[in-house]
């Protein structure tokens, strides 16, 4: 069966396009510098070894270092941002269990509660004794946070510094505060029975003033927790911009052996695209 002028006109333009990928190929493999190059890549019998700079390998083995140190001082310092944050929560604690004093105080004197209950005594004492036992345990591994007295030791000294080791050369100290210093033995439900014998208001003027006192150091740890946080977040960052640096700068390869016969290829006979303008 004779073939049609169209059927006729593919095959000779799919001939056509066979002839010249075959020279095309004879030529790239044949004489030229890209066939010396591939058969060097592809056939060398020893893996082809990157040259390398040692000039390049000793800024980025430096760079590497550097990126490593930064992460630890970050560590670092989130841990004390954590220690910061557990004295925190403490100091919150004792607030709250204050904040219940005083509000039990006010109820008595609204007529809410009676005076004279054992039970409202108890309740107020028991509150005591909470905020006693948060001074006491309040810890971070085993690091005291809030008892001086069990301060002095080779994590916490005896002014409630801990240092930190934030930079290769150097660190800060972060202190924190004695919340035994405070005498809560003071606070005493009896004495909320003033038909007892007791002075309810001077109760009352004690919570007050303890009050404020652990209101102050709240706000003080959470404005330091704060700023140890974004400090972390600014020693991420720097670690981050190091580790690009030394992306930049390695004088290593990661790319297939497919891919480099491509761009050799694309470096040799150009591209599809006009990647000129």
């Amino acid at each position: 069966m004779a073939l049609s002028d169209v059927e006729r006109q593919f095959i000779y333009n799919y001939s056509m396009q066979l002839l010249q990928q075959d020279i095309l190929t004879n030529s790239l493999f044949a004489g030229s510098s890209v066939g010396r190059d591939l058969r060097s890549m592809v056939l060398a019998k020893q893996p082809v070894q990157p040259l390398t700079n040692p000039f390049e390998a000793a800024i980025t083995g430096t760079l590497r270092g550097d990126a490593a140190q930064v992460r630890q001082s970050s560590r670092n310092v989130q841990e004390a941002a954590s220690m910061v944050g557990t004295a925190r929560t403490g100091v919150a604690q004792i607030a709250d269990a204050l904040s219940d004093m005083e509000d039990l105080i006010d109820k008595i004197n609204s007529g809410e509660l009676d005076q004279t209950s054992a039970v409202v005594q108890s309740d107020y004492d028991a509150l005591r004794d909470k905020i006693e036992g948060l001074v006491s345990s309040t810890d971070y591994n085993g690091i005291a946070m809030l008892d001086s007295s069990q301060w002095g030791t080779n994590q916490i000294d005896s002014n409630g510094n801990v240092y930190i080791q934030s930079t290769r050369d150097g660190g800060f100290d972060v202190t924190f505060h004695a919340m035994d210093d405070i005498d809560w033995s003071q606070l005493i439900g009896s004495q909320l029975d003033d038909s007892g014998g007791g002075d309810r208001a001077a109760q009352l003027a004690l919570v007050q003033n303890y009050q404020g006192q652990v209101d102050a150091i709240l706000d003080v740890y959470e404005k330091k927790e704060d700023s140890l946080n974004s400090q972390v977040l600014h020693l991420e960052s720097q670690a981050q911009v190091i580790d690009q640096a030394v992306a930049a700068r390695s004088p290593e390869t990661t790319n297939s052996v497919e891919q480099l016969l491509l761009n050799l290829l694309l470096k040799e006979t150009g591209t599809v695209v006009d990647e000129s303008s």
